[in-house]
């Protein structure tokens, strides 16, 4: 129960951190500006701290699990999404990486499709 509240927490703070940057960022035309910004911070947040609890093990596990899961999953999911990526195509597995990137960006877009589709 302990882990879900360390989680909740940091879902808050990205969660709000990421509503604040819809406010600042505004579209450059049709080009959703605000999320991809959010995208990319989202996923170098990630990337430091992977790298950087596996360097200094001494980072609290709680912490880890508010920072990555809460915190980077609230501000953005892109940025699971991308270690995960990452993580695939270290361990050697391309296809697998290729198939996972396109199958995702399909899969999600007709979710929403979907969605919207079953809303009306």
């Amino acid at each position: 129960m302990l882990n879900c509240l360390f989680v909740g927490v940091g879902g808050f703070i990205g969660s709000v951190l990421r509503y604040l940057v819809g406010l600042i960022l505004v579209k450059c035309g049709s080009f959703p500006i605000g999320t991809f910004a959010v995208n990319i911070a989202g996923a170098f947040a990630i990337g430091f701290i992977a790298a950087y609890s596996m360097k200094n093990t001494s980072v609290d596990p709680h912490l880890l699990l508010m920072a990555k899961v809460g915190i980077c999953g609230g501000f953005t999911t892109f940025s699971t999404f991308s270690l995960e990526t990452l993580t695939i195509v270290r361990s050697g597995n391309i296809g697998t990486a290729v198939l996972y990137v396109v199958a995702s960006i399909v899969a999600c877009v007709a979710a929403v499709l979907c969605g919207q589709l079953a809303a009306r």
